[in-house]
């Protein structure tokens, strides 16, 4: 089975399977510079947009893209080529990155928004708004002064504590890093589902085969599905899996439109 490796999909294994290692055990450091911060954070920089696709949160994601990468990569690598195999992964991790960070941005201003609205008219309702809509940034403490504010909606004071309140949440969320490969590989399941369309996949979890491109097709809409309902308990960065999708998809219909220089 390792020895079908392909030599561009073999180092893309390696090198991140690396950058893990050293990041999670010996230099930790390291992971507030390569992981992808919202732009206008002050721990963004813009090398991010490249060095986060090879970041990881733990074992467990790392295993999962390394896995989908190892399966589906040197099929592909085989048919386009390294070259083409090594751009669609850095360009589906890069424009899933840029992507990701038009989303994020356009999340913080609709959060901005909130906050200036409370500012210029501070009230018990917008709060508890803010608070049921953000509650997996707050503290458990949160809800008692809820009650205390909302019983004293004119005390100055707790108007101030809220504010601060609703800056340290803006805070937070300006700060939550992405990390993953995932944009790269859900651009190498596109290419494959495009390009190998009635390939039989056995499942393991339900054992079953499926054609590639129900699987992919699958994931397409369960990831938008994800995106729409945009749950904030749920830390997977689902629209950075769409934008790999779309970037995806759109380098192979191009490529497929120049078959001349195809390979």
């Amino acid at each position: 089975m390792f020895r079908n490796l392909t030599p561009v999909v073999k180092n893309l294994l390696i090198i991140t399977v690396a950058v893990y290692v050293v990041t999670a055990f010996l230099m930790p450091q390291l992971k507030g510079m390569l992981a992808l911060y919202y732009i206008n954070s002050n721990r963004f920089i813009p090398t991010q947009f490249l060095t986060y696709m090879f970041m990881h949160a733990d074992g467990w994601h790392l295993f999962s893209n390394m896995f989908g990468l190892f399966i589906f990569g040197p099929l592909l690598e085989e048919f386009l080529g390294p070259k083409k195999i090594l751009i669609l992964w850095m360009v589906c991790g890069v424009g899933s990155g840029l992507l990701y960070s038009g989303y994020t941005a356009y999340q913080m201003n609709k959060l901005d928004n909130k906050i200036t609205a409370f500012y210029d008219e501070p009230s018990p309702d917008q709060f508890n708004q803010f608070v049921i809509e953000n509650r997996h940034l707050f503290k458990a403490g949160v809800f008692d002064f809820v009650d205390a504010y909302s019983r004293n909606p004119t005390d100055q004071a707790l108007i101030q504590r809220a504010k601060e309140n609703l800056t340290a949440v803006r805070d937070i969320q300006a700060n939550i890093p992405m990390v993953g490969a995932s944009g790269a590989l859900f651009g190498v399941l596109i290419a494959f589902a495009m390009l190998f369309p009635n390939t039989q996949l056995f499942l393991l979890f339900p054992p079953m085969p499926v054609k590639a491109k129900y699987l992919v097709l699958f994931y397409g809409l369960y990831t938008i599905y994800n995106v729409v309902n945009n749950n904030p308990l749920d830390n997977v960065a689902h629209f950075a899996h769409l934008a790999g999708l779309i970037v995806g998809a759109a380098l192979v219909y191009y490529w497929k439109k120049s078959r001349k220089d195809f390979y």
